[in-house]
């Protein structure tokens, strides 16, 4: 008697693309890769977020915790954060803490946990020029940040830009095409979002280290 057999998806081995944000990483302190997150998550990342009624979103802040201010003079961007209860939300997770043990394993970055959310930038939004971390921090260690956008063009903007310190005046542009991934250490590259011309969909996250103290557990479980 034959057994049923249940077809599942194949595991997708994230070994090659993981290595080789792992040389951007030691050589250049950022990676950019173009349509590289696994279709599936890309896809259930966007299906869920676009089923997310307003008032699931808060205004985005500056700053973390007790000292977290809102200035639309800063940015003017709509979050929702991720927290795993959704199967999307859960794959994602699931996903970045892959690629956390990994880089831990190839480049010793110690990083200890992840946060991340869903990030609405609606027609004319921005982000103006900031870091994730302040230097010496030691909070926030490696920023990832992936984009939900099909058929974005030129025209559309919204781009990343990521500068290689304080005296960059030019940067590199992301197009935040659906699936590309940019990486960057924390500290060490000042980015923006330019405005966008329609409703632009991503997801920031955020690699930290165990800053805890005696009587402080930082980053929070």
């Amino acid at each position: 008697m034959l057994a049923n057999v249940i077809n599942l998806p194949a595991q997708h081995d994230n070994s090659h693309l993981f290595e080789l944000i792992a040389q951007d990483i030691e050589t250049k302190g950022f990676s950019i890769r173009p349509g590289a997150l696994p279709a599936l998550i890309a896809e259930s990342l966007l299906s869920h977020q676009l089923s997310l009624n307003s008032a699931k979103y808060q205004d985005a802040g500056i700053g973390r915790g007790e000292d977290q201010i809102t200035n639309r003079f800063v940015r003017t961007d709509e979050i929702c954060w991720i927290n795993g209860e959704s199967d999307a939300g859960k794959r994602w997770l699931d996903w970045a803490n892959e690629l956390k043990n990994y880089l831990n394993r190839r480049l010793f970055l110690g990083l200890f946990s992840f946060e991340s959310h869903f990030a609405h930038y609606p027609q004319g939004a921005f982000y103006k020029r900031h870091v994730d971390s302040f230097k010496g921090n030691t909070n926030r260690v490696l920023s990832l940040v992936t984009y939900l956008n099909s058929n974005w063009s030129n025209d559309d903007g919204g781009e990343l830009v990521l500068y290689q310190d304080e005296t960059d005046h030019v940067g590199t542009r992301v197009v935040p095409l659906m699936g590309t991934l940019a990486l960057f250490l924390s500290e060490d590259f000042p980015h923006e979002v330019l405005p966008a011309a329609r409703d632009r969909y991503s997801v920031a996250g955020w690699y930290r280290v165990n800053s805890s103290m005696t009587d402080r557990v930082d980053p929070p479980r």
